[in-house]
């Protein structure tokens, strides 16, 4: 299926100045998956263009709820009322919703020119908004929860995101996704029309990523991966490889970083590998702390069974890491014939086995990655250039 990219403006200057509402239920220092980190890049490449962004997300303990950073306005609605039960995620993305069009009513003058919603968590706030302020709406769906399930719809909650998705893609003016591999997803699930969707990529800032040394100097066997812990991120295939390489590569040790529900089956299946010892389980790392592992690390491995996009797999290769990933999805899309990093059959420890020893032991060919990655982000993975495709996509809108 051929998907269209959509009306690209060629220079910031030639669209009037914006003024955007953005949603997203996710915003640093509130990380839960690679949403977070496209938000943050897009709204400040947006300002920097000289353009009104007021993101809003969900409260954070350590930030206020209305705060300006880098030029962004974020203002954070709470959902821990007391009334929503802590295991219902709709019914309490539901509740913090409601209270995104509370603080967005509070904005006395200012008002947007398109309200853009980012995946289904904000759905509701992103419709009302729209009827509220009579502007377009714009979403960008960057997964599919029938895509999480392997393109299965198991009853109860999946199939209730999967109605708050569909519902939202319909009530877009546009929808933009961020790869060739998630729009076929949404015209196929979604029953899309082309003329609506839109392909923007993640980005990366390559000068928030870049090593302080050189040439990979200072790297150790170190294999890091890092990530929401959920089954279809495929952290147990990495512990597999591990195990497979711990009398192949001398010292190889592993660090996997991230929370979720998966987390205590992933420790289970390292003890039942044997390699508790060498693969550690560390939780949630702050983005400094993940950038150190980095420039440590000899590897970094995106062992995803699906992955819409893969904006680890940028952040991985502009910090200078050799970068493995499985072969899936955008990923795919990202690496595959660029010579940029290597690429394995998704759930094949073997073949992961087999690129990890080879960039762990031949610092040619690590070298070699490196080098082919940094040409690769600088030519296609800005934010400023990903700001163009974005600006063009709200012009759209208000056309």
């Amino acid at each position: 299926m051929h998907v269209p990219v959509g009306p690209i403006t060629r220079g910031l200057a030639s669209v009037a100045r914006m003024r955007v509402a953005m949603l997203s239920w996710e915003y640093p220092p509130l990380v839960v998956g690679g949403i977070s980190a496209h938000v943050e890049g897009l709204a400040q490449a947006l300002v920097r263009a000289g353009h009104e962004v007021v993101v809003f997300s969900l409260h954070h303990a350590d930030v206020p709820d209305d705060i300006t950073v880098d030029g962004v306005r974020v203002l954070r609605a709470r959902t821990d009322l007391p009334w929503i039960p802590e295991g219902d995620l709709v019914a309490r993305m539901a509740s913090a919703n409601h209270q995104i069009v509370q603080l967005a009513a509070q904005l006395d003058t200012w008002r947007p020119d398109v309200v853009h919603a980012h995946d289904w968590l904000v759905a509701w706030a992103g419709d009302t908004l729209r009827a509220l302020w009579g502007i377009p709406l714009v979403a960008t769906i960057h997964a599919t929860e029938r895509g999480r399930h392997g393109g299965h719809l198991p009853p109860g909650m999946p199939a209730a995101i999967n109605a708050a998705e569909w519902w939202l893609t319909y009530q877009a003016r546009e929808v933009i996704c961020c790869s060739r591999f998630m729009a076929r997803e949404v015209v196929d699930g979604f029953d899309l029309p082309l003329d609506k969707l839109h392909l923007v990529p993640n980005g990366v800032d390559p000068r928030l990523w870049a090593p302080a040394a050189p040439n990979g100097a200072g790297r150790e066997p170190l294999v890091l991966a890092w990530g929401r812990v959920q089954y279809e991120k495929g952290f147990q295939v990495l512990a597999s490889a591990i195990a497979l390489l711990r009398q192949r590569v001398p010292g190889i040790h592993c660090v996997i970083a991230g929370r979720g529900s998966y987390l205590p089956d992933l420790q289970s299946h390292i003890d039942l590998e044997g390699v508790s010892d060498i693969v550690q389980l560390a939780g949630f790392v702050p983005d400094t702390d993940l950038r150190t592992l980095l420039h440590r690390a000899g590897c970094a491995v995106i062992p995803s069974l699906y992955e819409p996009f893969g904006i680890v797999a940028l952040e991985a290769m502009a910090a200078g890491a050799p970068t493995i990933v499985a072969r899936t999805g955008g990923l795919a899309e990202i690496l595959d014939g660029t010579g940029a990093g290597l690429l394995f059959e998704p759930g094949s420890a073997e073949e992961l086995a087999s690129a990890i020893e080879k960039v762990l032991t031949d610092p040619a060919a690590a070298a070699a990655l490196t080098s082919a990655s940094a040409d690769l982000l600088g030519e296609h993975y800005s934010w400023d250039a990903i700001a163009v495709s974005t600006l063009a996509v709200y012009a759209q809108a208000l056309r």
